[in-house]
């Protein structure tokens, strides 16, 4: 019987380490590059972000994170989308260090589970046909995940906030934060097709394209989807404006004890600066403001019970004789508060209010209270816990209806989403960053403002307590800022805008389409990698049967 002869492989398997038909093959063990090139793609996926806000970064650093984890199994990708989130949100989320290294390093860990998951995705997904847009679908998925779980999610440092003013904003007023994701992992993908097709050693077969024609689809396509942005409908200026006062007070406490030992010092601050914005109007040097805002926090002595506290904030709005929103925290029946944008009229005093309905875990109120208190001293600082409103934040104030958002409240889509529908304009959000000033986090909120400001076609006022207090027109450009730590005030004219775009209309719609979507390309990952192979006899089949 003639020796038994082994099948040549086939030329593509040769050229690329793996099976035909473009499939990569599987790694058994992480190489160093794959943990090069998640760590450098974390690192560019930072230098994104404001305060450096290098924007142009955020394609290739999804490029280099999409090329690390494919062909490697899904469970070895685990590791390495891990470690990508350790190197993007270590110093993304750095300003969390001022509450704590345990704090900060906690957080991080739990949100690299994250990328963790989008890893082992993009790994599953990498087998198929187009695979770019799976990966780029997954990632929005992903970011979906993180701003719902866990204790109502935290959608903080999302690819979309790295672009507040770029050639991918547009794509907000279309399909709101979701779709300037997915365009910027999309054009990451495409990236790194390119490369790929561009490495030593990519299969040129007679049913190959020549390298100029492979290259030609994927670069013209990572072109493409930023330039196609700029053909997204956006709605035009309407003629209406209203003259806005912001007041900025300062605090004079600093880290985990920004009010200082009196919270009268802080209500003091804003109810002078008022007083002297009111002597500046009579005296013809600011121009009379319709309505003047106040930061989150402007008042931490509850206004309703305080005797003090009502008479100043009063005192105060009479001086300056229009119509101002006042930050307060409120107490709800005997244990619980409330972070409330409060209307204060000359006239009338307290009237309207929104309260705020996304409230920071661990901030203002403690999940698994009792669990949290028994093991961590520190939660106690939280004090009485705050219940959340129900209601969205449009609000009239003097002339206009406002569109009144806290804080934090500015990273969730449905809570902005859902004030914009009513046709408030301008959206003004109140903050209280003073715990965190001189970190990456105000600058990363304001991202958030001017985002937010595209996405729905407003005006944005953003009034904060130690800064960044800002103001954003409605295509996202920041017309005026403050410093940081300093007191500040400005009156202010902005659009009145009522159109609202399409990502106003259809909502999370265009999210949830690309959560499915992404779903199903796992499913269809799952059953090709889990499928018996094909086996067709060929010639060699064949051969080795007549010589056996």
């Amino acid at each position: 019987m003639a020796q038994e002869k082994t099948a040549a492989p086939a030329p593509e398997a040769v050229a690329t380490g793996g099976p035909p038909g473009g499939r990569p093959p599987l790694r058994r063990r992480i190489p160093a590059a794959g943990i090069a090139g998640v760590v450098a793609g974390g690192l560019l996926l930072f230098l994104a972000f404001p305060p450096l806000g290098l924007w142009f970064l955020a394609p290739p650093a999804m490029a280099l994170l999409v090329l690390s984890v494919r062909g490697v199994r899904p469970r070895r990708a685990l590791w390495l989308g891990f470690l990508a989130g350790l190197a993007f949100l270590l110093p993304a989320l750095h300003w969390v260090s001022p509450i704590g290294m345990d704090a900060w390093l906690g957080l991080v860990a739990l949100e690299s589970l994250f990328y963790a998951a989008w890893a082992a995705g993009a790994a599953l997904t990498s087998t198929l046909p187009l695979w770019p847009l799976w990966s780029a679908a997954l990632w929005v998925a992903v970011e979906w995940a993180r701003g719902t779980f866990p204790f109502g999610g935290f959608p903080w440092a999302r690819v979309a906030f790295s672009q507040g003013e770029s050639v991918f904003t547009p794509y907000a007023a279309l399909g709101g934060a979701p779709l300037v994701s997915f365009a910027v992992a999309l054009c990451g993908g495409l990236i790194a097709l390119a490369a790929l097709r561009l490495a030593p050693g990519s299969p040129r077969s007679s049913r190959n394209p020549p390298l100029t024609r492979a290259l030609v689809l994927p670069l013209a396509g990572a072109l493409a989807v930023p330039a196609a942005a700029f053909a997204v409908p956006r709605p035009g200026d309407e003629g209406g404006a209203v003259t806005v006062g912001v007041i900025q007070g300062n605090v004079p406490g600093r880290g985990m004890n920004p009010l200082g030992d009196s919270p009268a010092v802080v209500l003091g601050n804003h109810t002078r600066m008022l007083h002297e914005m009111a002597r500046a109007v009579r005296e013809g040097g600011t121009p009379r403001p319709d309505l003047v805002v106040l930061p989150e926090n402007s008042t931490d002595i509850d206004p309703y019970r305080s005797d003090l506290a009502h008479r100043a904030i009063d005192e105060a709005v009479k001086d300056i004789g229009v119509p101002v929103l006042v930050g307060a925290v409120v107490g709800v029946g005997e244990a619980n508060r409330a972070t409330r944008s409060l209307v204060w009229d000359p006239v009338s005093g307290p009237g309207a209010y929104y309260d705020k309905q996304r409230l920071v875990p661990f901030g203002e109120y403690t999940p698994l209270k009792d669990l949290v208190l028994a093991l961590f001293d520190r939660a106690g600082l939280v004090g009485r816990q705050s219940v959340p409103g129900t209601r969205d934040g449009d609000l009239r104030v003097g002339p206009v209806t406002i569109g009144a958002i806290n804080c934090y409240e500015v990273a969730f889509d449905g809570v902005v989403r859902g004030t914009a529908a009513t046709g408030a304009s301008p959206l003004v959000v109140q903050t209280n960053n003073a715990t965190y000033a001189l970190t990456n986090l105000p600058a990363q909120q304001l991202a958030m403002s001017q985002l937010r400001a595209v996405e729905h076609n407003r005006a944005v006022i953003t009034a904060a307590i130690t800064g960044i207090s800002a103001y954003v027109t409605p295509d996202g450009t920041v017309a005026w800022r403050t410093g940081e730590l300093v007191p500040a005030a400005n009156v202010l004219t902005v659009p009145i805008r009522t159109s609202v775009t399409v990502a106003t209309r259809v909502g999370a719609l265009p999210e949830w389409a690309m959560v499915l979507v992404g779903t199903g390309a796992l499913a269809m990952g799952r059953w090709r990698r889990t499928r018996p192979p094909a086996h067709f006899p060929g010639r060699e089949d064949r051969r080795q049967v007549g010589e056996a």
